[in-house]
């Protein structure tokens, strides 16, 4: 009687999705060691109370030097001139109008740049002849400073918006991709064998595996290209001034400017910079926290 056979299964079994997309945390749950998470108020006074401290140690040495010395107002304005000044640009309305045209501007311009830069950044990681072409070009637009396109912009498209989008976009756009396409070069050779053994195609491949696994550069990425964007709006902004551009928080700094209102313009700047640290702590550091946290990167302790 002849000995039983078994067949081994195929080596080009197609799995399902599901395996593809598991494999990403799969991979990450072993090298992840269990921590004891921080309560949240220790989180948020660990996060917040130093940078609020060392604020207000900066407003008193800034009020202290005002007394001491004595200088011009209209040279060195005390932080009572500028709560004053912010006081009045509140009460007439221009502050709530400049950060709310400014803020849209600012989201919608990052919003589109992360459409265009996602892609494109996929694409100059995953094909070596667009990365040869492509790469070099996308490095230079991204030490190129973004309000040397204002000008052209103006040109092209008038005194509208569509300039501010064009200039954020243009400054935005670079990063994003590097950012993808440093993450996805740190993506582990052996993650690729795994999804293709897995059965992925080239596109799942990208999109399922090597995208996930590399979401830490890529979110290094998007906070550099928000900061891009938001320094392009405001060179745009200031530069560019009438038409149907709106008031915004550039428009509102050329104002104060022109009028040599020194305390506005401080006022405005450090509008300009609160903004930008919110978005920082709101948006973004809670999903880098995430993500390091997942790849067992962050190493929390429990303090009672």
């Amino acid at each position: 009687m002849p000995p039983e056979t078994t067949l081994a299964p195929p080596e080009a079994e197609v799995r399902p999705p599901n395996d593809l997309r598991t494999l990403e945390s799969g991979l990450d749950a072993l090298q992840t060691a269990p921590v004891a998470e921080k309560r949240a108020w220790r989180r948020f006074v660990a996060g917040v109370l130093p940078p609020v401290l060392f604020l207000i140690v900066l407003i008193v040495a800034w009020q202290v030097y005002v007394v001491v010395a004595h200088p011009r107002p209209d040279r060195f304005p005390g932080p009572l001139d500028v709560i004053n000044a912010l006081d009045d640009a509140w009460s007439t309305g221009r502050v709530q109008l400049a950060v709310a045209t400014s803020l849209g501007r600012g989201a919608l311009g990052f919003l589109i740049a992360v459409a265009i830069g996602t892609p494109l950044g996929l694409l100059l990681a995953e094909v070596r002849l667009v990365r040869r072409a492509l790469g070099p070009l996308i490095s230079g637009l991204q030490v190129l400073p973004s309000v040397a396109w204002v000008p052209a912009a103006i040109i092209w498209f008038g005194l509208s918006d569509a300039t501010v989008y064009f200039v954020v976009i243009m400054g935005a756009v670079p990063s994003i991709a590097n950012g993808l396409v440093s993450g996805i070069d740190q993506v582990p050779p052996q993650l690729r064998r795994v999804g293709i053994v897995l059965g992925a195609s080239r596109l799942q491949l990208a999109t399922l595996v090597v995208l996930p696994a590399a979401m830490p550069g890529y979110v290094g990425g998007l906070k550099q290209g928000w900061a891009f964007s938001w320094r392009s709006l405001m060179a745009a902004e200031i530069i560019a001034t009438g038409g149907t551009m709106g008031f915004g928080l550039g428009s509102m700094l050329q104002q104060n400017r022109e009028l040599a209102d020194l305390a506005g313009v401080l006022t405005t700047i450090l509008l300009i910079l609160a903004i930008g640290i919110l978005i920082e702590l709101v948006a973004f550091a809670p999903v880098e926290r995430k993500l390091l946290r997942g790849r067992g990167l962050l190493i929390t302790r429990n303090s009672k």
